[in-house]
């Protein structure tokens, strides 16, 4: 393994919506690929890697509920969203030579692997890597929420959010062009200024256990494997800020 990697585990979070490239929803396989190539080039450095997966893309419960749908059967049909996704990746990784397995918080064994925890840290042990499908596999949860989860259970180095922009600003970049960009936040800071990176519940999970989140652009090509040497644009939230 590199000896100049910063990070040696990291949970990297990926939106649904991460993967409709230029699309207005679903998939797109030429980008579900490109990300897949970028996550072979960290993995081919050592890095063990777990993924949690967005549904945005194709089904997202919260709006579901806002149409008038039970909350509870929504968010249901948004973790279900996330294991089409799971998979999707799961494809586009073994493409690349990566051994790669999804396990889904739902029990669907003809498709996935149940979550197990001890499993899962056996298959990173054996340079695996894991997909966490379906959430927390409860309804009111997010999966920004089920990735601070599985970190905390995986004793990841860091949670890596990946997104649009380089970072987190005080507000929407694409929308206001002299919006201000951090290098380096507190938690606290984040959850007082309701600066939207992750929910509230993340953010305390990620605090309690020590897990710093770093917030990256997936669409700058080589960012992640910058970000695991410490080396590239991206905003770093821990309790140093």
């Amino acid at each position: 393994m590199a000896a100049d990697l910063r990070y040696r585990r990291v949970l990297l979070k990926l939106s649904g919506e991460a993967l409709m490239g230029s699309r207005e929803g679903g998939l797109d396989p030429e980008f579900v690929a490109r990300i897949a190539d970028e996550i072979q080039s960290v993995h081919a450095l050592g890095v063990e890697i777990c993924l949690v997966i967005g549904g945005g893309n194709i089904f997202r419960g919260v709006s579901g509920a806002s149409a008038g749908m039970e909350r509870a059967s929504a968010d249901y049909m948004g973790m279900l969203a996330t294991v089409i996704n799971s998979l999707a990746v799961q494809n586009a990784l073994e493409q690349c030579g990566v051994a790669t397995r999804v396990q889904s918080a739902i029990s669907m064994q003809a498709v996935c692997e149940p979550y197990i925890r001890r499993r899962a840290l056996r298959h990173l042990e054996k340079k695996r890597l894991v997909i966490f499908a379906a959430g927390t596999g409860n309804p009111f949860f997010t999966t920004d929420t089920a990735a601070a989860l599985r970190a905390s259970e995986m004793g990841c180095d860091a949670l890596l959010k990946a997104t649009k922009v380089d970072g987190v600003y005080d507000a929407d970049p694409e929308r206001v062009p002299n919006a201000k960009r951090f290098e380096r936040l507190d938690y606290r800071e984040v959850l007082a200024r309701d600066l939207q990176v992750m929910d509230a519940s993340a953010i305390s999970l990620a605090r309690e256990n020590r897990i710093p989140i770093l917030v990256f652009s997936i669409f700058e090509g080589g960012g992640f494997v910058r970000l695991v040497h410490g080396e590239g644009r991206y905003t770093i939230i821990d309790g140093e800020g």
